[in-house]
């Protein structure tokens, strides 16, 4: 429904930290020359819980307007908060999003039913189609499959982005799960992994800087070359190691700051990539050919 190769954008920041929608617009644009089919807004690559509702929806409505209809903007909606999700969603769909994410609320560390209802409950106060997000390596709290599959009865409910690095729980969702619900690796070193068990591609990281390469091999794989996919995999796993060196997205807005797409820094509690970190990716990118 939304393609195969999703990027979870950062938010730009200027100088005094502030959002810069200036340089979100040009990276939208960038993201979508070098490969990506969809743009999912104010997820945890987005620092997400650092940015306020308005940054959120604002971030949206510039995205949204610098992409057009040529790819689907999904906004991350989702915090621990049913009703001040509900609310977030509810001016996500006014401002022009083509989905929602929802990510497993973090900290209160709820029971399955509690899961259940809480996705169900939010989805019941929109009418587009809902990504859930399972983290668990973030929030301390992880979405069984079997929670998957019942979720995907609802009929707005129609994709997972499964970041447990479980082989075994995607194959589980996709065996449980109708043709049409979409299963989307959240980890860039398992895109071809999670595809070969029954995913439809991947949110990544690293398509900000190597879209192209990450959009090949995709198209390689679904083309039937799986051997010729498992090189390129092989390939970019260099990068995807570099990417998460340190806590996502300071390693991946280095490397933009890096090729000249001007991203500014982490709000903290993180902190900018210090000079070994920056090094191992530097190294990492220059492996594949890439500027910096």
């Amino acid at each position: 429904m939304w393609g195969s190769l999703l990027t979870a954008i950062v938010t730009p920041f200027d100088a005094e930290g502030r959002v810069s929608y200036s340089q979100a617009e040009k990276l939208a644009c960038h993201l979508l020359g070098t490969g990506s089919q969809g743009i999912v807004v104010s997820g945890t690559t987005g620092e997400s819980p650092t940015l306020s509702f308005e940054e959120k929806v604002q971030m949206l409505k510039t995205v949204k307007a610098a992409v057009g209809d040529r790819a689907a903007v999904i906004a991350g909606t989702g915090s621990y908060n049913t009703y001040e999700s509900i609310e977030l969603t509810e001016a996500a769909e006014k401002a022009g999003a083509d989905g929602i994410m929802l990510v497993v609320p973090y900290y209160n560390r709820p029971s399955q039913e509690g899961l259940y209802q809480h996705f169900k409950t939010i989805a019941s106060h929109t009418g587009l189609p809902v990504l859930l997000y399972n983290i668990p390596g973030r929030t301390g709290c992880n979405m069984e499959a079997t929670t998957v599959v019942r979720l995907s009865e609802v009929p707005n409910i129609v994709a997972v982005k499964e970041a447990s690095k479980n082989l075994e729980t995607v194959t589980e969702i996709a065996a449980g799960t109708p043709d049409n619900f979409y299963i989307y690796s959240g980890d860039d070193s398992l895109t071809i992994p999670t595809m070969s068990v029954g995913g439809c591609g991947v949110i990544s990281v690293i398509s900000h800087v190597a879209g192209k390469p990450v959009r090949e091999m995709i198209d390689t794989y679904l083309s039937g070359d799986i051997a010729g996919a498992a090189k390129k995999h092989q390939k970019l796993a260099p990068l995807c190691k570099a990417l998460f060196v340190t806590t996502n997205p300071v390693p991946v807005k280095a490397a933009l700051n890096m090729i000249g797409i001007e991203v500014g820094g982490v709000r903290l509690p993180l902190i900018e990539a210090n000079a070994k970190e920056k090094d191992i990716v530097r190294n990492a990118m220059a492996e594949l050919g890439l500027a910096g």
